[in-house]
């Protein structure tokens, strides 16, 4: 399933990208291009008006002074005088044929309204039309001017074939092409990876909730076979044996409750309904007071439960008095569970420039430096062996959940000379 969300969330990004680099590229192109053509017509008419001064200026036009302004023009020219063709023009030969010449007067009498009828012996400024011809599928960039000359008229045809424009135009669309598609397989690498890194949670989270699923089950799975087979040996049971029996069952019922509480919690927190309902709470006192809950079941199993506390009172701590208790509890019900007999088990209250931090440190044992971010888990246990039925190994993620809904952060550390040392970090 999430294969192949993978690969569709890439081709439907690479996809919305590419289309989007691609309109992008085609206003660029299309700017471009209209740039160009401007720039080039531009200069077109510049040079141009140019040659129509020069021609003006000069009484006298020669073979050699015409193929020298072919040259560095590179136009094709074609020079009429009263309607005959210039004889220097055949020792010239034209490139282009000579019926585009004349389509070009044409199109400058028909649709500019430059007629030699217009000039007469009394004109003295020449009359002059520029703009782009099609013909045969060929485009050109076209100049007409009526030159009056005493009682003479010189028509002079420019033209300019775009053959140079339109290979940089082509040019510059190949090169755009190029970049594009290099630009979208490269948005596919990336997509791919992208995509993969925002999946990647998701997979986790599946993972981690089919485990959790499993892992229930098998919790829930074990007190109920229990209860079960308690209720079948009940029918053959003396009293004795049945109220022993209905005893496991009760046990055995408390400890599911105790899981589904567990669950339920680990739930809220999940949905983002964890309450946390916030006072001022005077955290020394709430040391005392976890101190003296656990103190009796620290000396029945022969631990020695000792309590530090800051020499001043402690500024009150805006945080939830129940939760902040609860994660006391687990910790110190933790330590208790995993220190042997004759162990030490010290809570510890400290504040440093405004960071409030509760140690709950035992001598029991060590957890390995591999298993020390596992520990935080659902249904982790650092002791596979560990029987003792009331952990399910959910207490410390409960407590990390507690502690991040009031912007701290929980560790764990090896308290010097063996044994384990949970730290919280209040903010």
């Amino acid at each position: 399933m999430f294969k192949r969300l993978h690969i569709r969330l890439t081709i439907f990004c690479t996809f919305i990208s590419g289309l989007i680099l691609l309109l992008m590229s085609l206003i660029c192109i299309s700017f471009s291009e209209a740039e160009a053509r401007e720039s080039y017509f531009s200069n077109f008419e510049l040079k141009a008006a140019m040659l129509i001064h020069q021609i003006e200026s000069r009484s006298v036009l020669s073979l050699e002074w015409f193929s020298q302004l072919k040259a560095d023009t590179k136009f094709e020219m074609g020079i009429q005088d009263n309607g005959t063709k210039l004889i220097f023009e055949d020792l010239s030969p034209q490139r282009l044929d000579p019926k585009i010449f004349a389509l070009a007067r044409k199109t400058a009498r028909n649709e500019y309204g430059l007629t030699e009828e217009s000039v007469t012996s009394d004109t003295k400024l020449s009359s002059n039309a520029s703009f782009e011809l099609h013909t045969d599928g060929k485009k050109y960039y076209a100049c007409i001017a009526l030159i009056p000359k005493n009682s003479h008229i010189l028509n002079i045809a420019v033209l300019q074939p775009l053959t140079e424009l339109s290979h940089s135009i082509n040019v510059s669309r190949v090169l755009f092409a190029g970049a594009d598609i290099w630009g979208i397989i490269l948005l596919g690498i990336f997509f791919w990876f992208y995509t993969w890194h925002m999946i990647r949670p998701l997979i986790i989270n599946r993972q981690k909730q089919t485990e959790f699923i499993a892992a229930a089950s098998h919790e829930l799975r074990s007190p109920l076979a229990l209860m079960l087979s308690c209720l079948s040996s009940m029918n053959k049971a003396s009293a004795d044996e049945a109220e022993h029996f209905s005893e496991m069952i009760m046990q055995e019922g408390k400890r599911m409750g105790r899981l589904i509480d567990d669950m339920l919690t680990l739930s809220s927190s999940d949905s983002t309904h964890f309450p946390i309902n916030k006072t001022n709470v005077e955290l020394d006192t709430l040391i005392l007071s976890a101190y003296e809950k656990f103190e009796p079941l620290a000396l029945k199993k022969n631990i020695s439960l000792d309590f530090i506390l800051p020499d001043t009172l402690s500024t009150p701590y805006s945080c939830d008095r129940e939760r902040i208790e609860q994660v006391l509890s687990i910790l110190l019900d933790n330590a208790l569970s995993y220190t042997p007999e004759n162990g030490r088990i010290c809570l510890s209250l400290s504040e440093t420039s405004g960071r409030i931090t509760i140690r709950v440190a035992d001598n029991g044992i060590s957890i390995p430096d591999s298993e020390k971010e596992s520990i935080f888990e659902r249904f982790y246990r650092c002791d596979k062996a560990h029987k003792d039925k009331k952990h399910f190994g959910l207490g410390l993620c409960i407590a990390q959940e507690i502690v991040h809904m009031h912007k701290g952060k929980i560790r764990v550390e090896d308290t010097p000379g063996g044994g384990t040392t949970f730290v919280v970090m209040l903010n």
